[in-house]
């Protein structure tokens, strides 16, 4: 078996045959992240608006979709709709305490779907193996966003208690919803947010997820499917209110 140096020493070599790559280099982390961060957010609140453009138009590049809702009881809606659009039954969620900001999560039930918090913040007392097999089978999965990069079109989900993976990534249908303090111009600033907020009371998880629009893999024949590792379609709305 190779050892680590030896493995690197090989992807090194390889990359040398390559022509015309540019010059990698050893990211620094900035010196005062949370001061940095602070001045992404006065930069994005003067021009939150030409970034959802540029969100929305990658997204829908890359084959999801994007929608426009003044408040969270219009974003209902058009979960409601675009449920009942897909003739879904089931729907997992996050915690609603980590939705109620973007959406009415009892409407749900209301307008007649099965509806299960996929992950509890607590999960004393409950059957994991039962839960997990329920979000596996569910049609919708509904979740939040950490962050939305207006630069590739993509959503960025850190896991946690009420925040499980699965609901974004096993049911074939995933609508996640953000606001205007998940917005961010591009990678670089991700970064910069991930340092300011890793720590007591910031993020926490054991993973970190891009979404960047349906899943798609062409392993079989160079045919590009969708739907195969994980959702076939992703819906994201972008809550004002």
């Amino acid at each position: 078996m190779a050892t680590r140096e030896e493995f690197l020493r090989r992807v090194r070599e390889e990359m040398q045959k390559t022509k015309g790559l540019f010059p990698a280099e050893v990211s620094v982390p900035p010196a005062a992240p949370g001061e940095e961060l602070r001045g992404i957010r006065q930069r994005v609140e003067a021009s939150w608006e030409a970034l959802l453009e540029r969100f929305r138009v990658e997204l829908e590049r890359v084959g999801g979709r994007c929608y426009r809702s003044r408040n969270p009881e219009e974003a209902t809606d058009r979960v409601i709709a675009l449920a009942r659009e897909r003739e879904v039954r089931r729907i997992a969620t996050w915690n609603w305490g980590a939705l109620d900001r973007l959406l009415h999560a009892e409407r749900l039930e209301a307008a007649g779907f099965q509806v299960r918090e996929g992950s509890p913040v607590s999960l004393e007392g409950t059957d994991r193996g039962e839960l997990q097999g329920w979000v596996a089978g569910a049609d919708l999965g509904v979740t939040g966003a950490d962050f939305a990069v207006a630069e590739t079109g993509s959503l960025i989900l850190t896991s946690g208690p009420g925040r499980g993976r699965g609901v974004s990534l096993l049911p074939p249908y995933h609508v996640a919803l953000f606001g205007r303090a998940q917005l961010l111009p591009g990678l670089d600033e991700v970064g910069v947010a991930f340092e300011a907020l890793h720590g007591p009371g910031g993020l926490e998880g054991a993973s970190i997820t891009f979404i960047t629009g349906p899943s798609r893999t062409a392993d079989i024949e160079l045919t590009l499917t969708r739907g195969v590792h994980g959702p076939k379609e992703v819906h994201v709305i972008f809550v004002e209110g």
